[in-house]
């Protein structure tokens, strides 16, 4: 069965490539365009005004061609782009003039660092090691706001991160035929060779968001894969130097809470004081070696918690910036899932499960501290990429306090060492090879585990056809305390088309069950092998009705490896564009067959107990407003239809933002979901159900902006779920329900979470900012019980009604260059 279910989908397969084959349209070939570096040792003032004389005679960047809506068309005379470059000993000099018919056509919102918004913008990519695979872009908007990201190579092309922040200058003026800007690029904030003469790959880019329009100085094709590969040349770059990279973030932070439901004090209000510093240090001119010391995370914002009736854990966003910042090397694989690092600790619940008679938990820490954490990363002059990440995270302890109130710690995490290990190596058109280690050691009886992996990542030299694949195996040591070392593989390959109207994809995954990332990765399923295909088809040539459209087709077919039995299959189609309105609208639906579930059982996996499932049928309608209009709306609707206790799903969500100025916007949403007849697990035996779930989600977020350093934002959210019980059944070896009548226990969940952020910042000076933070939220352990039937607004009022947790911090962060330091210095002595 395994080979033939292999045979079927590369059947499948090359007919889709034989049928599209035909279809396919040659990509428009563009001519590189070049312009010659030029140095300047004027001084130039960043104020958006290009009086200095340095710029009269700078090479100039002119002629752009639109990309979107109509690809290849050149831009018109009244609107037209100019843009200026020069380099120093110093840095680099951009700026240039974004013309417009008229001052109204500009637009223009404060959004705050890295916030795209409602604004126009201009953007440079410089690629500097012209390897069409890594580079940084740094975007400024007509109100000077900026934004910037580090450019990666990914199995698409290119990933923009825009987590990577670094410290530059930039200023912008509107004027009644358009807008001006000029940006200063240190050297410090680039990563560049040693060479005396250099050529960089560039582009430069403009967004008109009123039209929808983004143009580009060189060209790009829609149709082929990435954007660095089409990037033009600023050549004969002399005689620059890396500059000594050391920078110093230092920050105090005060902060004072009120928990209502503290057992360890009578007040209930607690403060801390912390202290730490961030280090950034260039070992050489591509490596950077990225150090937190004592980090503090207290102000980052909380988790959007959901009621998990699933077998898997909630995957939560990363927001801590040290662990998203220039990352991307150690995403390689997807082996690192970084809210491992300082997570609840492994041992958490076992505090309440071994309490004696009498005791009670004073204090049981829902997160491990860390002692500091360290990145180094860079890509050396010949193409390898280096990663190594560390992190410690202290130990751990919970205190139970018993019946004659005596104390004692309980350890709940050991003493843990997180690292990573990534070399990544470019090669010819767009490829790469890879290497990736993770290791988690822990201190004491408690295991440790290791994962290495292997990538590769080939392209044509067209850049049209692809073809990788991954490698991977996985060792516990001394698994579960009994000196057994469990080994686990994974192994995967894939093949398409990248470029061209007609793209395709054709992977096949196999993971043993022994298999587990989990210590330091996001993993769910295991014993496996499955079969996924992809096809997609665009239109990029505007017509009387759209700008640009895409329908794709996939489906998938998985199997088990031990035992070796069906699991699950579906098909999919999907349809989305641009209308000429700029209203971006999509549809999808699609089809799955009965299936055998082997993970909601939550029963041990080599027990094989298993679900049959449902035959579903589902579909998904959703459409979004022109977002440069004061008003934008998204409402999206799904519905799934189950064969199972005639079973179906209806999901509505909408949301609304209104911007009443530049600086003011305020957004709402909403979603609500119910579910009939829903079949899944109740409880151990394990007992199935049959269920019905409603869900309701509401959301208010405020942002108002006091200009381009300062600002306040402000979200609020309310979640709601309700699962009722309808009858309980055993679950047969089979895979079938047989009803059970004797099963009586109460397993109805009632769950609601409340949480209020309001944040200030302010950026003081250039990389220095102040934050004020006020956190109102619900303890996670009172929202829960098993009453329902009350509805929404009762809970939302019981909820509200609750005592709630209060926190209030400050935390001010300074930025301090070694070069700035020193040049100070000389000043002071001349």
């Amino acid at each position: 069965m395994r080979i033939k279910s292999i045979l079927c989908s590369m059947l499948f397969f090359c007919l889709c490539c034989k049928v599209f084959a035909q279809t396919n349209v040659a990509t428009k070939i563009i001519l590189q365009k070049n312009i010659t570096a030029k140095r300047t040792a004027e001084k130039i003032k960043i104020d958006g005004l290009l009086t200095e004389t340095a710029w009269k005679g700078a090479p100039i960047a002119k002629n752009f061609t639109e990309l979107r809506p109509s690809p290849f068309r050149k831009e018109e005379e009244a609107n037209r782009t100019e843009a200026y470059i020069l380099y120093s000993d110093e840095g680099l000099y951009l700026a240039g003039y974004c013309y417009e018919k008229s001052k109204d056509s500009i637009s223009t919102e404060l959004r705050g660092r890295d916030g795209f918004g409602n604004n126009d913008w201009i953007g440079f990519v410089f690629d500097t090691y012209n390897d069409k695979l890594n580079g940084f872009e740094y975007f400024t908007t007509p109100l000077g706001e900026q934004m910037d990201a580090k450019v990666a190579p990914n199995q698409n092309g290119n990933n923009e991160d825009f987590s990577w922040n670094a410290v530059w200058e930039s200023s912008a003026k509107i004027h009644a035929d358009g807008w001006s800007f000029e940006m200063f690029i240190p050297f410090s904030a680039i990563r560049f060779s040693k060479k005396n003469i250099q050529d960089w790959g560039i582009n430069i880019f403009r967004r008109r968001q009123k039209t929808g329009q983004q143009v580009f100085w060189s060209p790009l094709d829609p149709n082929v894969n990435g954007f660095l590969t089409q990037s033009g040349l600023l050549s004969n770059l002399e005689n620059i130097k890396p500059p000594v990279r050391l920078q110093f973030s230092p920050y105090f932070s005060t902060y004072g809470n009120h928990n209502p439901y503290s057992i360890d004090t009578d007040d209930k209000w607690t403060s801390s004081i912390n202290g730490g510093l961030d280090v950034k240090y260039g070992i050489s001119q591509a490596l950077t070696l990225d150090m937190t010391l004592i980090p503090d995370f207290g102000q980052v914002r909380n988790d959007n918690v959901v009621l998990n009736l699933g077998p898997f854990e909630q995957r939560f966003s990363e927001n801590r910036a040290f662990f998203t910042e220039g990352t991307d090397l150690f995403n390689k694989g997807n082996l690192f899932y970084s809210r491992r690092v300082g997570e609840r600790p492994k041992n958490y619940w076992n505090v309440y499960n071994n309490l004696d008679a009498g005791d009670k938990v004073i204090s049981n820490p829902q997160t491990t501290k860390l002692a500091n954490a360290t990145k180094i990363s860079g890509r050396l002059q010949g193409g390898l990429g280096v990663g190594f990440f560390n992190a410690i995270a202290n130990q751990t302890f919970a205190v139970v306090e018993d019946a004659n109130k005596t104390r004692r710690k309980v350890e709940t995490s050991p003493l843990t060492n997180y690292n990573i290990i990534v070399l990544d190596q470019t090669l010819k058109n767009n490829s790469s090879v890879s290497l990736i280690n993770t290791n988690v050691l822990r201190n004491g009886s408690e295991y440790d585990a290791n994962v290495t992996a292997a990538l590769f990542d080939f392209n044509d030299k067209k850049n049209t056809w692809n073809v990788g694949g991954k490698a991977s195996t996985s060792k516990l040591f001394n698994y579960r305390g009994d000196r057994k070392n469990i080994t686990g593989y994974t192994g995967s390959l894939y093949f398409g088309k990248t470029s061209g109207r007609f793209n395709f994809n054709f992977s096949n995954t196999i993971t043993d069950a022994n298999y587990n990332v989990r210590d330091l990765g996001y993993f769910t399923i295991t014993n496996f092998m499955e079969h996924n295909l992809w096809l997609g088809y665009n239109w990029r040539k505007p017509t009387n009705w759209f700008n640009q459209l895409r329908i794709n087709l996939s489906s998938s077919y998985s199997r088990r490896l031990k035992p070796n039995v069906y699991q699950s299959a579906n098909f999919n189609l999907s349809l989305n564009g641009q209308l000429k309105n700029l209203w971006w609208t999509g549809f999808f639906a699609g089809y799955e067959p009965s299936g055998n579930n082997f993970y909601e059982p939550q029963t041990n996996q080599f027990e094989n107990k298993f679900f049959k499932t449902w035959k579903s049928i589902y579909a998904n309608f959703w459409f979004e407003t022109n977002n440069a209009k004061k008003y934008q709306f998204r409402p999206q609707i799904f519905y799934v239809d189950r064969s199972f206790f005639a079973g179906h799903k209806l999901e509505l969500s909408m949301s609304h933002r209104y911007r009443f100025s530049d600086k003011f916007s305020a957004s709402y949403g909403l979603s609500w979901e119910e579910q009939k007849n829903n079949a899944g697990y109740a409880a151990a035996g394990p007992v199935f159900g049959r269920r019905d779930i409603k869900t309701i989600q509401n959301s208010i977020s405020l942002k108002y902006n006091f200009n381009n350093k300062m600002g306040v934002t402000s979200d609020i959210r309310h979640y709601w779920s309700e699962v009722e019980y309808k009858e309980f059944f055993d679950l047969l070896d089979d895979g079938t329900l047989q009803k059970n009548n004797s099963f009586s226990n109460n397993v109805n969940q009632n769950y609601n979470t409340f949480n209020m952020e309001t944040a200030f910042t302010w950026q003081f000076a250039p990389g220095s900012f102040a934050y004020v933070v006020w956190k109102n939220f619900n303890d996670n352990d009172h929202t829960f019980d098993r009453i329902i039937g009350q509805g929404y607004t009762k809970n939302l009022n019981n909820t509200l009604g609750l005592g709630h947790v209060n926190n209030i911090s400050l935390k001010i962060v300074y930025f301090l260059d070694f070069l700035q330091i020193r040049n100070l210095k000389k000043k002071k002595t001349l």
